[in-house]
């Protein structure tokens, strides 16, 4: 059987991505794989780098693990993201699954034009794309929320503030985990959008569930989700007691609100700024990670705080 375009390009690029890694000292060469390859043909190149796969391809991600080659999931096709989302996906993911380490430099190979074969090199230092996170930053949420339901939430949560809808930004708060404390200390701006429905019509891993989400987030209150990934409540407006908390000038009351639920609970708040796109993830009433717009390269930056007065958390989150 011929070799697909895919796999014939990729063996053409992977000499030379290769030699990139070598003259870098870089920890790996990831290769973000869309088609059919021959991974005994790519491991037969000489002088080959430690070899890190990235794809969305189940039957790929099986083939890669059965030959002992690093391997993450991704959630994102090329028919649902930008390249640059999925390299940063690919990232992320592999720091979360500690193939890589925060400030590892990476060379990338993948296609950013023609989807059927492989035509861009990269050299990544991941210090330039993920910021402030570290494995102890993941780790630390992880035992908060599970990883897999919090990056489902971040994802959408991107995905709202890139996209808006009907053209006009949009504004959005999810509050994950310790549900049943953060329903007590919240109240239904209106009607529950997802009261009644059976539990596997609520989960946010079905992409019909998260794309009815992006629909409701136009309406005021917060979404809870369980740790589970279940969405437990809608509409709901956070008026969880009173805490002294520390945020950035400008910010309004559906961060103060994500704020103060997660001093008060062991809930993890992922908020999207209607003003400017920005998703910002809340722990214990602090700002840990913000994510700009992936209308442009995505990149996880410093937090610059000051501190204000206390506020009261019951102001809706509408804002």
């Amino acid at each position: 059987m011929a070799a697909s375009k895919f796999h014939t390009s990729l063996m053409g690029f992977v000499p030379a991505a290769a030699a990139i890694a070598r003259w870098s000292e870089a920890d790996a060469l990831l290769l973000l794989l869309d088609d059919e390859v021959v991974f005994d043909e790519l491991l037969a190149l000489e002088s080959l780098p430690r070899i890190l796969v990235a794809t969305s391809d189940e039957k790929l991600l099986a083939e890669a693990q059965a030959r002992q080659i690093a391997a993450v999931q991704l959630k994102m096709t090329l028919d649902d993201a930008a390249v640059n989302e999925r390299l940063t996906q690919a990232l992320l993911e592999s720091v979360a699954d500690e193939f890589l380490k925060p400030g590892a430099n990476v060379v990338a190979v993948y296609s950013a034009f023609d989807d059927d074969k492989v035509d861009s090199i990269s050299s990544i230092r991941l210090t330039e794309h993920l910021g402030r996170l570290t494995a102890r930053d993941l780790q630390r949420l992880e035992t908060q929320v599970p990883l897999e339901t919090l990056k489902s939430v971040v994802d959408l949560a991107v995905e709202i503030g890139r996209e808006g809808r009907e053209g006009k930004p949009v504004g959005a708060l999810f509050v994950v985990g310790d549900h049943r404390k953060v329903i007590q200390q919240s109240h239904n701006a209106c009607f529950d959008f997802v009261k009644g429905y059976p539990r596997k019509d609520r989960n946010l891993f079905d992409s019909k569930v998260r794309e009815g989400l992006k629909e409701l987030a136009q309406l005021d209150g917060a979404f809870v989700v369980a740790n589970d990934g279940v969405v437990e409540g809608s509409c709901r407006i956070i008026d969880t007691a009173p805490v002294e908390i520390t945020l950035t000038t400008g910010l309004g009351a559906r961060h103060w609100a994500a704020a103060a639920i997660t001093r008060n609970t062991s809930a993890v708040s992922v908020v999207v700024s209607e003003s400017s796109g920005t998703v910002r993830i809340f722990l214990n009433g602090e700002v840990v990670l913000r994510i700009e717009p992936m209308r442009r390269a995505m990149k996880w930056r410093e937090f610059d705080s000051e501190v204000v007065a206390p506020k009261s958390s019951n102001a809706n989150t509408a804002s």
